[in-house]
């Protein structure tokens, strides 16, 4: 049986005006900005409009550890949205905007798969409405203001030794993670030494995530520390009086998208992916914002539930005095059979044994989540290949952790593949179960809440950091930062900080190589391992085989 791609899929869709959509939501087509015929920006007037209207059921979609073999977190979340519709519920769905850097790469785009897609897929995947290069450019337009103020005579007393702010691009580039600027002599500037982050791992991502409204937005830019004096005083983005310039460029970014599923239900996209080097969630005026038009909003964070659930519960909801209802895990049959040590090849031919061993990556999300006083779910995403006994196998271990686990067909049935799913998730939310709260007070230690994650989210024995990063910690507390929230970046593919570490590894340390203040963000950064804010292209990139055909449409993105 021949099976239609994703892009395929999604070229066949019956989209309808965005206007449409809108009304759906009760959004009238004056306050919709159209980017075309099916996306449109919603109007910051109207936002503030809604704000005190009643707030819907939120469900975060989350995942096991990534694997080779797919778990698919953004079709089980389009998926989810569309069968709660299906069963006469008033849903929304909000998702991350979609990086040109593992669209690229290897990853591939973030749109959702088979009959559980948003579309206008390829433009999403692509260039969207531009937040993104807006993000680009007002982050290096303060890049370009702070080397200039030091040119023409460094009135704040700028150490270029310590200038901490990079530049950022939407794209995956080795060559760029250390880099000298100002070569050349006089008219060039002053010689120092920097690099660049992909924008998704730019604080002012982070900020336009994290902001209710330009106010805020501007405020915030203005907060990022982006370099020292020799006294080591800190010298604020707002010092070089580029918040303001920063924050037209984001006027528009600011306001969320809209768009649509394949069944024509409605879906913001808005704000940055990568929860293994950013928090990693979509916008809050987003996620508010639909709170207040639906009656249930599903969501999704980056990553495992190690990484992107932890950052929405810990980072987003503790900044946004958000509390989700319900949490639905998203699992393979497929990929517990790689964590049970079945290789990608063999993943087709049957192996239930495999399928109980690598169970063990699966129970320890789990039980992580439960952690934060939320109820949990496990939804399979179906493969072909799947057998009756692999599935039972799943559901079975499932049970043995006072969890549900149910058979999603989304990707091939559309919402019809999920309505068992959509039901038993309402009734959850509904039923108020939830007793939602962070995983650590905001009067611990940067330290101790660094240890907090990787004894409590990654079963580490101990957090490896010398006393150059303790210090570093410690001058922060000392300046007012010791009440934020730790972002941490590390692997995706593991517990530990060893991406070949499948499972649910004990035994193990967390090294952490350097740390960031994210001032206006509101967070610190927590580099650990080997993981980079600078991703790299792999051996073959998927660029390599997109193209346009001869009927003038885009081949290879996936």
């Amino acid at each position: 049986m021949a099976f239609k791609t994703d892009i395929e899929i999604a070229r066949e869709a019956n989209k309808r005006p965005i206007q449409e959509i809108g009304e759906k939501l009760g959004i009238p087509s004056d306050h919709l900005l159209p980017y075309g015929h099916d996306k449109a920006k919603v109007s910051q007037e109207f936002i503030n409009s809604v704000q005190d209207r009643e707030t819907g059921k939120l469900i975060l979609v989350t995942a096991i550890n990534p694997t080779p073999a797919g778990e698919g977190k953004t079709t089980t979340t389009v998926g989810l949205g569309d069968g709660l519709n299906a069963i006469g519920k008033n849903a929304a769905i909000c998702i991350r905007e979609a990086s040109l850097g593992p669209n690229f790469g290897m990853k591939g785009g973030a749109a959702g798969g088979g009959y559980a897609q948003i579309v206008p897929m390829e433009e999403m995947n692509l260039h969207f409405t531009g937040d993104f290069h807006a993000i680009t450019s007002a982050h290096n337009l303060l890049s370009a203001m702070i080397d200039n103020h030091i040119y023409w005579g460094n009135e704040l007393e700028i150490d270029e030794r310590r200038v901490t702010w990079r530049r950022v691009l939407d794209m995956n580039d080795r060559a760029l993670r250390d880099t000298v600027t100002s070569l050349g002599g006089v008219a060039n500037g002053f010689p120092r030494q920097t690099g660049f982050d992909i924008t998704v791992a730019s604080e002012v991502m982070a900020i336009l995530c994290l902001a209710n409204d330009l106010a805020d937005l501007q405020r915030r830019l203005g907060d990022m520390i982006v370099a020292q004096r020799r006294d080591k005083t800190p010298i604020y983005a707002r010092d070089i009086k580029a918040d303001g310039a920063m924050t037209v460029l984001l006027r528009d970014a600011m306001q969320p998208n809209l768009v649509q599923t394949l069944e024509n239900n409605p879906a913001f996209v808005h704000g940055g992916p990568f929860a293994n080097i950013a928090h990693g969630c979509n916008s809050v005026i987003a996620t508010t914002t639909a709170l207040k038009l639906a009656d249930y909003v599903v969501t999704e964070a980056g990553f495992g539930a190690d990484l992107g659930a932890e950052k929405f519960m810990n980072i987003k909801c503790r900044k946004a005095g958000l509390a989700p209802d319900c949490v639905v895990l998203v699992a393979t049959v497929r990929a517990m059979k790689m964590n049970g040590g079945v290789a990608k090849a063999d993943l087709g031919a049957e192996n239930v044994d495999a399928v109980k061993n690598g169970c063990a990556n699966l129970g320890r999300h789990i039980g992580n989540i439960k952690q934060f006083g939320v109820p949990v779910v496990v939804a399979i995403n179906h493969f072909v290949t799947d057998t009756d006994a692999e599935i039972e196998a799943v559901k079975d271990y499932v049970a043995t952790q006072g969890s549900e686990a149910f058979l999603c067909q989304h990707w091939a049935k559309g919402s019809e593949g999920t309505k068992e799913l959509a039901t038993r998730v309402a009734a959850i939310a509904d039923s108020g179960i939830s007793q939602f709260a962070p995983l650590y007070r905001d009067d611990l230690s940067l330290f101790e809440k660094i240890e907090r994650v990787a004894t409590a989210i990654y079963r580490a024995d101990e957090v490896l950091a010398d006393a150059k990063i303790r210090n570093q910690l410690k001058e922060w507390e000392d300046q007012g930062y010791g009440n934020l929230p730790v972002c941490m970046a590390k692997t995706q593919y593991s517990f530990t900080t060893d991406p070949e570490r499948r499972g649910a590894p004990t035994g193990h340390s967390v090294p952490v190589r350097e740390v960031r203040l994210s001032a206006g963000a509101g967070f610190v950064v927590v580099i650990c391992g080997e993981i980079m804010t600078m991703p790299g292209l792999p051996r073959t990139p998927a660029a390599q085989n997109i193209r346009i055909n001869e009927e003038g449409l885009v081949e290879g993105l996936f």
